[in-house]
């Protein structure tokens, strides 16, 4: 299964979220993903199974526990293959945040105001 089959899933993005904030125990998980999706804690643990096999999780023992985690690596992987769009649409929303701040600064020059003097003085 490639990394964007694993994490098409929404109950598995969820599950890395979680797991982003820290390691957590399969029954924390479950209960977290059972209430938001309604979904079985068998079910949670086969989609913590595909995360562990697709090496998006790692799981350690803790006594009778076991704890998971995010394991970074195959997200870097993602972020490098994203790298090749990111750099199309970068200088696209810069642009458009240089368009809405020319737009900001006409609006407040018709409006009157924006000068030190004037009714907009930057307190937002």
């Amino acid at each position: 299964m490639n990394a964007f089959d694993v994490l098409g899933d929404p109950v598995r993005r969820r599950i890395l979220e979680l797991l982003a904030e820290g390691e957590s125990t399969s029954g924390a998980v479950s209960a977290v993903i059972s209430e938001e999706f309604g979904i079985s804690q068998p079910a949670v643990s086969q989609h913590l199974k595909v995360l562990r096999e697709a090496g998006f999780a790692t799981v350690r023992p803790d006594g009778a526990r076991r704890l998971y985690a995010v394991n970074p690596e195959p997200l870097r992987d993602i972020d490098i293959w994203l790298d090749r769009f990111r750099r199309s649409w970068e200088p696209r929303l810069e642009a458009l945040a240089t368009e809405l701040a020319r737009d900001r600064r006409e609006r407040r020059t018709r409006e009157g105001g924006g000068g030190a003097g004037g009714p907009d003085r930057g307190y937002h």
